[in-house]
């Protein structure tokens, strides 16, 4: 099986994925796995932890599910985290004696960047505007929303143009919080009115509904620039450019956006798991 790994600021979120077998009378196709994960799990990035400290973790998820350390074949990696990168890699070899991939410059994914400097590119952005051109085949944007909120445009031919990055929701409450000693610390969900009466709904109204006004800020300006894009001549798609949103706090902010109509919380595993199957058919094909 595939252990798919996504290592972002605040939290891990892994995946295991079971190979697909031939089908009768045919030839094996190498490192195809199915879209559906065995398992996954969200915990908090090991940053600060030893590798023995996550070695003990990721057993106990395994043993949670019934599964064993030893079905996983394979591992990729995504990650935003450099001080998580050495302790992964010594967990992957101590306790699943296998060298993991890592999602960094010099792997090839499918996707052309023609951004500035696209070594600044960060994994995660990658495997995601993978999973969404897997999806659509087309022109479209993700955005992810964790830590940061990252946007993310794909253009008709698969290509990664360029998006934003903005704080992301629980940066901007935590900042309110901190700065405001009168105010207090309040969770952040969707309140039931819009125009508050106590203190706690008015923080919650400004969260949630100025959060809601950034983030269909950026898609409305980012999808007039794309659909002129689509307009103009040359081989191009046209039609109405899909968004796919992902993250912890998608579907929160979805369920009042104007724009985000469709949220996969998997989008970024599995676009970790498509890398991982290109990567692999690739060297396979080089050997051959």
């Amino acid at each position: 099986m595939l252990l798919a790994i996504d290592v972002g600021n605040t939290n891990a979120v892994l995946g295991l994925y079971r190979p697909i077998p031939p089908e009768a009378g045919t030839a094996a196709t190498p490192h195809r796995f199915h879209p559906d994960a065995v398992a996954h799990w969200r915990i908090t990035t090991p940053d600060e932890q030893t590798a023995d400290e996550f070695g003990v973790l990721l057993r106990s998820l395994f043993e949670s599910s019934q599964l064993a350390l030893s079905v996983v074949t394979g591992i990729c990696i995504a990650s935003v985290v450099p001080p998580a990168e050495g302790t992964l890699r010594h967990v992957c070899e101590a306790y699943f004696n296998l060298r993991p991939l890592f999602i960094e410059p010099g792997v090839k994914t499918g996707l052309p960047i023609l951004t500035d400097h696209p070594a600044e590119v960060g994994a995660d952005r990658i495997v995601d505007c993978v999973a969404a051109f897997e999806r659509f085949h087309a022109a479209c944007i993700t955005v992810d929303m964790g830590t940061a909120t990252v946007f993310n445009a794909i253009s008709a031919r698969g290509e990664f143009l360029g998006g934003a990055i903005a704080p992301g929701l629980g940066i901007s409450a935590d900042a309110l919080f901190s700065r405001a000693a009168r105010l207090p610390r309040v969770d952040v969900r969707k309140p039931a009115k819009v125009i508050g009466t106590g203190t706690v709904d008015n923080i919650q109204i400004g969260l949630y509904y100025g959060y809601i006004g950034l983030v269909d800020g950026i898609l409305e300006r980012m999808l007039e620039r794309m659909t002129a894009d689509l307009e103009a001549p040359g081989p191009t798609s046209k039609g109405e450019i899909p968004i796919i949103a992902t993250g912890g706090l998608a579907p929160l902010i979805a369920s009042g956006s104007r724009y985000l109509h469709l949220v996969d919380p998997h989008l970024t595993l599995t676009g970790v798991r498509l890398v991982y199957e290109r990567h692999q058919q690739r060297a396979r094909r080089v050997t051959s």
